[in-house]
């Protein structure tokens, strides 16, 4: 045991005598430090599988091409020399690809890029006098490259192409260099196209690069609010479980009001999961209308099942109706709907301190509609116009920022319209207006998605 100890603490002794350096050079804590090893040991490997795959093209693609062009069909020049040289240097990343490492790897895949692509490709389509093949091969090959660093193309398309143009008027043709840059008539008649292919290459990898930032970005978000939704609950069943706790030791009596806070939030943490899965089957669009549904009916089943904190909570709510209507939906994501905005409802009342909630059911008017209204805290002018975006909430960190945009989803699929007028600090109103019911019978079995949402919606009436 002390021999391990001791060797564990050499190794460890070890590594911080190397690091020091690093961490110096770069100022680096030491969570910083094995981040930027992890990062540079990802870029390493993803380095070797480009350069094995690259070698790949490199070994078939020189000799295969050397044949086409020399047999079936013929070029002005072709050169086994240069094939033979190309073929060499992508060996060793097929051969021995994780022999090279750290500078060297750097070196080597500059070295073999650069010849392999722009600077190979450029001499032959010098060689070959600008020859319609070579243009257009010369124009893959800088495609390819620049799907690379963009530093590390632009360093290696300069090199590559210099040195093809230092080779082609030495060996090529050694009047071009008194001739100068009337030498390169074609070439320099292709450079526009070529600097246009680069620019648009490199632009395409900017456009995917912040696209991907952006998913990221909304994931983040996204896991964010789910967090903060879920994490409050949890923290009010961990204080009422040390409350029975208490109770249990004959410190506290209270164990009847930690139970029933307990069932809320946990019926509230269900509702949650409920909205996260209901806004999976809205995004794949299977929210599709499957049955006739009764207005009045729904309004009583969810007033019946919702959780209410309490019996004060529950007389905050009045339901008027004045004549009830069918519509063409389904009956348990219309429940969720509601469900939705009457949960908003009471919280704008418990954030304002009073008011009280009204829910009205109006079929009397050519277009039917539910309208849900509330004398709560409001909503303003200027948050009015993104409440039903997905992932927005207010006040911030007050929900997941998808109940709100699943309602729309929903009503917009039943050819439905919702809407909301509101003021701060005095009132909101959501208006649900919807088609009249058709005499076409709907067919179809409901999602298992909105099945799982009814049979949770059951599981909250429950005691």
């Amino acid at each position: 045991m002390t021999g391990s100890y001791r060797v564990k603490s050499l190794l460890y002794r070890s590594v911080a005598s190397i690091s020091a350096p690093i961490r110096a050079r770069y100022r680096l804590s030491r969570p910083a430090l094995l981040a930027w090893l992890l990062r540079q040991e990802q870029q390493q490997e993803y380095a070797v599988m480009r350069l094995h795959f690259l070698a790949w093209l490199g070994c078939i693609g020189m000799p295969l091409y050397y044949l086409i062009w020399t047999t079936w069909f013929p070029q002005k020049f072709e050169t086994l020399d240069l094939r033979v040289i190309g073929f060499v240097l992508c060996l060793p990343a097929l051969l021995v690809p994780h022999k090279i490492k750290g500078n060297w790897l750097r070196v080597y895949e500059f070295i073999s890029v650069t010849y392999v692509m722009p600077f190979f490709f450029s001499f032959m389509f010098l060689m070959n006098h600008g020859s319609a093949v070579w243009g257009e091969s010369l124009l893959v090959a800088l495609i390819a490259l620049f799907h690379f660093d963009w530093l590390f193309a632009l360093a290696s398309c300069a090199v590559g192409a210099l040195a093809a143009c230092l080779l082609y008027v030495t060996a090529g043709d050694p009047d071009a260099l008194r001739s100068g840059l009337s030498a390169f008539p074609l070439a320099l008649e292709q450079m526009p196209i070529y600097i246009f292919t680069i620019v648009i290459v490199s632009v395409t990898k900017v456009g995917r690069r912040v696209l991907a930032r952006e998913k990221l970005s909304g994931m983040a978000s996204a896991l964010a609010m789910v967090s903060h939704e879920l994490r409050t609950p949890l923290i009010s069943i961990a204080a009422n479980v040390r409350g029975i706790a208490r109770a249990q030791a004959g410190e506290d009596r209270g164990v009847e009001e930690a139970l029933a806070r307990i069932q809320f939030e946990v019926r509230h943490m269900n509702q949650m999961i409920d909205l996260f899965l209901l806004s999976s089957s809205a995004m794949n669009r299977q929210l599709a209308p499957t049955e006739r549904v009764a207005m009045a009916a729904v309004v009583a089943a969810v007033i019946e099942r919702y959780p209410f904190i309490d019996a004060a909570q529950r007389r905050q709510v009045d339901v008027v109706v004045r004549q009830d209507f069918a519509f063409l939906g389904r009956e348990e994501l219309a429940a969720v709907v509601l469900l939705n905005l009457l949960r908003n409802a009471l919280k704008a009342v418990a954030r304002a301190g009073r008011g009280k909630v009204r829910i009205i059911v109006d079929g009397a008017r050519r277009r039917p509609r539910l309208l849900l209204m509330d004398s709560g805290c409001g909503i303003g002018a200027k948050q009015l116009p993104y409440i039903f975006e997905r992932f927005y909430s207010y006040p911030p960190h007050t929900g997941a920022g998808i109940g709100l945009a699943l309602c729309k989803d929903i009503v917009h699929a039943w050819h439905g319209k919702i809407r909301c007028r509101s003021r701060e600090q005095v009132y909101t109103v959501f208006a649900l207006e919807f088609p009249r019911e058709r005499r076409a019978t709907v067919r179809g079995g409901a999602t298992p998605a909105a099945q799982l949402s009814h049979r949770a919606l059951e599981d909250r009436g429950k005691p």
